[in-house]
Formats: structure tokens, C-alpha cells, sequence
């Protein structure tokens, strides 16, 4: 690592969205774009806009299940160059008040990736007892 990457690094942390992404990544782990939308209140374009930043500079991977794009923060795996810092950060963020809030959203938020499936359960139950 040179100084230029430790730099983008730290550009970015540098914006608001992106560090509570990252708090939401580093204290649940893999989470669907869906379930970050939903915990911060923000249009799915702004946060794919920062997922794909913070994918740019490695700081996050992704991977598609179905119709379902998950994240994870790379910074969590114990070999990365980095993953002291995110310690570090993951303890300073647990005093930030808006991302205590979005983590209790998304502690009340439905897994988008079951809710069809709940749904469709529904009308499958709902057609059998009323036909």
C-alpha cells in the first residue's frame, strides 16, 4: 500500500453517506442494497451511486443472488492491509447518532429477499382457504 491508496481511503470516509454504509456493513456484515436503502431513508440511486465508490476503491465486494445484489465491506476480513482501522472505526461510529438510527431501521426493516416470497405464501394460502 502506498500512500496515493491510503489517501482514497480516507477520501472515502470523507462523505457522510458513505461512512453510514459502512457502519451498517461493519456492525451486520452482508446486507442487500434493499435492506441499505431502507435503513438510511434514501433513494436507491444515491446509495448505488456510493456502493459503486466504495466498490471502486475495494473498500466493499458484491454479489448477486437472483434478483438480489448483496454487500460486504472488505475491510472486515482480518488479512486486508487496513482492517486494524476498521476497528477503529467501527468503534467510532457506535457514537454517531444517525448511525445508531439507521442501524435500529434496519433492525425493524423486512428482508427484502424473503418478503416476496412471504407474500406469495400468502396468496397461496389465501387462494387454498377460500376456494
Amino acid at each position: 500500500m502506498n500512500t496515493d491508496q491510503l489517501a482514497n481511503f480516507f477520501k472515502a470516509l470523507s462523505e457522510p453517506v458513505r461512512l453510514r454504509i459502512l457502519n451498517l456493513l461493519l456492525q451486520k456484515g452482508e446486507l442487500c442494497v434493499c435492506d441499505i436503502v431502507s435503513a438510511l431513508s434514501l433513494p436507491q440511486s444515491v446509495v448505488s451511486r456510493h456502493l459503486s465508490y466504495l466498490k471502486k476503491h475495494a473498500l466493499v465486494t458484491s454479489r448477486r443472488q437472483g434478483n438480489w445484489q448483496y454487500y460486504e465491506c472488505t475491510l472486515l476480513n482480518p488479512t486486508h492491509t487496513l482492517h486494524f482501522l476498521s476497528l477503529s472505526l467501527k468503534q467510532s461510529l457506535t457514537l454517531s447518532t444517525d448511525c445508531n438510527q439507521d442501524l435500529n431501521l434496519l433492525d425493524q426493516h423486512t428482508d427484502c429477499s424473503t418478503s416476496d416470497s412471504v407474500a406469495l405464501d400468502t396468496k397461496t394460502f389465501n387462494h387454498t382457504i377460500f376456494s
